[in-house]
């Protein structure tokens, strides 16, 4: 989805956001600079800021020096583009900052200060990965051991002649 060219309401505080160009990523970002300081990223964008290589220059500016209210980040929040109802994931395998996103359009909404600390969750895209890829096989590896002991005890319990017709069929070595 393109950059959203209306005016959106902040679904955090239901104040007016300001958009804000950020040249090094050609893309305008939704900022709720006169409410909770909450970031609006249309589908896509937000890969374009989640490290700290990545310039946020912009974004700091029009956050810089404001008091922002304060956000209840537990409630339903709904999309400011296609008003479907928001998700709360975390932006992370740490699972340290929890966000909204939108499984309609793709939207993800920050509140104050959490792109920060998304950005200081690792250094690179790479990283990210990793940890994303540790933490499942940590949660599912222990079911996929558990799935493979039963078939080895399936395996155990069955016949020569079941073996036989699986490696014939199915052309697996077994132990007749």
């Amino acid at each position: 989805m393109a950059d959203s060219l209306h005016t959106l309401v902040c679904p955090a505080c239901g104040k007016e956001m300001k958009k804000i160009f950020v040249p090094d990523a050609g893309v305008n970002v939704d900022i709720c600079v006169d409410g909770c300081g909450g970031i609006y990223f249309d589908n896509r964008e937000f890969k374009k800021f989640d490290e700290n290589a990545e310039n946020i220059d912009e974004i700091l500016e029009a956050l810089e020096g404001k008091t922002f209210q304060e956000v209840d980040g537990s409630l339903l929040r709904h999309c400011p583009v296609c008003n479907a109802k928001m998700v709360k994931n975390f932006s992370s395998a740490r699972g340290e900052v929890m966000i909204d996103e939108c499984y309609a359009c793709g939207g993800k909404f920050l509140d104050n200060n959490e792109l920060q600390k998304i950005r200081a969750e690792f250094e690179t895209e790479a990283e990210r990965a990793e940890a994303t890829m540790a933490e499942l096989y940590k949660t599912v590896g222990v079911e996929l051991r558990q799935l493979e002991e039963e078939r080895k005890m399936a395996d155990a319990k069955r016949t020569p002649l079941n073996r036989l017709f699986k490696s014939v069929i199915y052309g697996m070595k077994t132990n007749i």
